[in-house]
């Protein structure tokens, strides 16, 4: 860990996270109905849990709209989630009017071009391992597990170590 990116890690007080390629496979699944599934990594809420106990709130914008998502954010604790979302950029913006917080003190984790904007507003923009290149790009950070494999998970233990926060 470089100590510019453990300074920016430490700043973090919200993390913003896209759902599909990154808490997700990023495959869409129909069942015989029609309705979307969805796979999240179990390791992945459990780092979510580990941010929102070290007071890092969590927040998800996503493009694409999910009951399975609202379940599962339920689950953890999130109650910051914007579904079905055009532009993101705009979502996040709203957030942190409401929230009263800076972008600077923001991170996300995303995987595809439409996440650009936030990336382009938060002050530690991270990317899964197999995201678009031009994402990986923009990263500051680069996780070394894909979207739906425990990235989200690997992105949180990072985020605690450097604020000194061992995990368990």
């Amino acid at each position: 860990m470089t100590a510019a990116a453990a300074s920016l890690a430490r700043r973090v007080t919200l993390l913003v996270l896209d759902v599909d390629g990154v808490l997700t496979d990023g495959r869409l699944w129909f069942g015989a109905e029609g309705e979307a599934l969805k796979a999240f990594h179990v390791r992945d809420g459990l780092g979510i849990k580990r941010l929102r106990a070290a007071g890092i709130e969590v927040a998800v914008i996503s493009g694409r709209s999910s009951p399975a998502v609202t379940a599962r954010m339920r689950e953890l604790g999130v109650s910051e989630v914007a579904q079905g979302v055009d532009d993101k950029g705009a979502a996040l913006a709203a957030l942190l009017a409401r929230r009263g917080l800076a972008g600077a003190d923001c991170a996300c984790l995303v995987d595809d071009t439409p996440d650009l904007p936030l990336m382009r507003a938060v002050g530690l923009p991270a990317a899964v391992a197999d995201a678009e290149p031009e994402v990986i790009a923009a990263a500051r950070y680069v996780t070394r597990r894909p979207g739906g494999a425990g990235a989200v998970r690997e992105f949180c233990d990072w985020l605690l170590a450097a604020r000194g926060e061992a995990g368990e």
